[in-house]
């Protein structure tokens, strides 16, 4: 009997809670928030993370690069430039 009484209120507070105004303020909310971002023409977390590696896969290149030519002017004795 308690299994039961405890089942009938647990499914009675979920028909409340979904009846609520506040359910209803807060879909709104979201919904305002959404296009909000959008017109703020932000960019997903994914899409960060992937240029911040791009990013330094290329800072990574031209260190290299840099070093490479630094080598071959000494090789050549020529005074660095820049």
């Amino acid at each position: 009997m308690n299994e039961k009484f405890m089942s009938e209120l647990s499914a009675r507070l979920a028909e409340l809670a979904a009846s609520n105004p506040a359910k209803d303020l807060e879909r709104n909310f979201r919904g305002l928030l959404s296009s909000a971002f959008a017109r703020m023409e932000l960019v997903t977390r994914e899409e960060y993370d992937a240029q911040a590696q791009v990013l330094a896969r290329a800072r990574e290149k031209l260190a290299s690069l840099e070093a490479r030519i630094a080598e071959l002017e000494s090789r050549l004795g020529s005074p660095p430039s820049g």
